[in-house]
Parts: C-alpha cells; sequence; structure tokens
C-alpha cells in the first residue's frame, strides 16, 4: 500500500499586511471592531445587538443602490439626519378571511419597541439574492428577504409563503425618530400577501401577534395606551383600507407602483 504525501508551500508570510495586499476585497472592518465596546449600544440585548451587524442597502433618493452600511450605522439619527437613506419592507399578511396580521414588536428592540404594526418590517440585505439596482430586481430581493424574515420573526415557513405570492403594491420614502438616538429613513417596499399560516413567535423579535378586520383596527388607533410604528400609521392614514378594500377585487389596479411615494 502506497501513500501520497502532498506539501504546501507559500512564498510569502501569512501576515495582515500581505493578505490585505493580496485581497484587496477583504473588508477589515469586522476584524478590527469584533469584541470591542459600543458605547451606542451598551444596555441593549445581545442578539439585538448582534443583529445590527446587518449590512443594510444605502439608496440615493431614487432607490439607487450606492453600497452598504451596517443597520446600526443606518438607524442613528446623527447619520439620518445628514442624509443616509435605506431599503425597506413592510409585509401584510391577509389569512382567507381577510384579517390582517399584526404583531407587538418586543421589548428587546432597540428601535421602536413595545409597539404594534404590521406583519413584518424588515430590511433586504446586502446579500446575494436580495439586493437589486432596477425595480423588478429590487421587488424580487425584498421577496426573499420577506420570507427569510417571516421564518426568522414569526416561524412563518417558507412553503407558506411562497414568493410568487407576495404582491408588491408601492413605495414609499420617510424619516421618524425612535428616540434621541435611534431612527429610521427608508425607502420601505409594501408586500401584500394572502394565506394561512401557522405562527411560532420569536419572543426576542415579537411579544404578541393578532389578527385584525378593518373595525378592529380602527377600534385599536382609539386606544391611547396602544403605540404604533410611524411607518404603520403612515400607510393607514393614507392606503392601507382602500387597498383592503380591494383586496379580493380590483387590487390589481394597485399593484407595481413605479413612482415612490414620499411621505
Amino acid at each position: 500500500m502506497s501513500t501520497t504525501t502532498t506539501t504546501t508551500t507559500q512564498s510569502e508570510a501569512i501576515t495582515a499586511d500581505n493578505i490585505v495586499r493580496l485581497f484587496p476585497e477583504i473588508d477589515t472592518r469586522l476584524a478590527v471592531t469584533a469584541g470591542t465596546q459600543d458605547a451606542d449600544l451598551a444596555g441593549h440585548d445581545e442578539e439585538q445587538i448582534r443583529l445590527m451587524n446587518e449590512v443594510c442597502i444605502v439608496l440615493d433618493e431614487n432607490d439607487k443602490p450606492i453600497g452598504s452600511a451596517s443597520k446600526k450605522v443606518c438607524h442613528l439619527m446623527k447619520n439620518i439626519d445628514q442624509g443616509l437613506l435605506h431599503r425597506a419592507f413592510s409585509v401584510f399578511l391577509f389569512d382567507s378571511n381577510n384579517r390582517l396580521l399584526m404583531q407587538q414588536r418586543a421589548s428587546e428592540k432597540i428601535t421602536f419597541p413595545d409597539m404594534w404594526t404590521n406583519t413584518c418590517c424588515s430590511h433586504p440585505l446586502g446579500i446575494p439574492g436580495e439586493t437589486g439596482a432596477e425595480l423588478d430586481a429590487a421587488v424580487h430581493g425584498v421577496r426573499r428577504a420577506a420570507q427569510r424574515k417571516l421564518d426568522q420573526e414569526l416561524g412563518i415557513k417558507a412553503v407558506q409563503v411562497p414568493l410568487d405570492k407576495f404582491d408588491f403594491l408601492t413605495r414609499i420614502h420617510y424619516k421618524a425618530p425612535s428616540d434621541g438616538k435611534w431612527g429610521e429613513h427608508e425607502v420601505d417596499y409594501i408586500l401584500f400577501i394572502k394565506a394561512d399560516v401557522d405562527v411560532e413567535s420569536n419572543p426576542n423579535e415579537v411579544q404578541a401577534t393578532r389578527y385584525v378586520s378593518p373595525d378592529d383596527l380602527r377600534e385599536m388607533f382609539q386606544d391611547p395606551q396602544l403605540k404604533f410604528t410611524p411607518w404603520f400609521k403612515l400607510i393607514c392614514h393614507t392606503m392601507l383600507f382602500e387597498w383592503w378594500e380591494h383586496l379580493d377585487r380590483g387590487l390589481d389596479k394597485y399593484k407595481g407602483e413605479t413612482e415612490i411615494r414620499r411621505m
């Protein structure tokens, strides 16, 4: 029985300087910041801090990607006030009785904790499959991101929310503070989907869920004890109830808007 020995040789030492010179596509910022204390995030939930390292898609005012930045960088008001804008999506999931599935955000959330909102609100990431420069590609990316986040937040499996069942309606551009430090400045893609799903909420993301009719939602807005996310209120006070009324008949005329609604 014979054996073969392979010897690996390298011409240069594996040092940081050599590797960065040979592979300039490496982003060294992660190595520098990993494991360090971040004063902006001090005192927050460990899992929510980890999610702040996710990479959002940075945009110009016409929804054209410029590059990417961390979720933390994109949500600091000091950056937002200088014009930093990123891409987002809002999913409105309706059951077979046309009730909207709502969630109350967990207390652990860094932005807008404890507030009621639509089914799922998050961001496509700067990763293959979720980006896109032109509208069709961007819509495909946010559908994939929506499917990912519905599972991560609410335990809704992809098989129950197929990509081709998400209807893209429009985009809204809005800015809203959460507190003195954090906020939102987004081009938000509005997605509707009708599906009966199994919900198993992630308690680090969602503290409660409920299905509501239009009248139920109007009653919730009358309750001074309840708080709602700013994007959800904007959508409700403009177009949601009209869209909802046409959910089973006539929704096509609202789909696929190419102009961005400026809120």
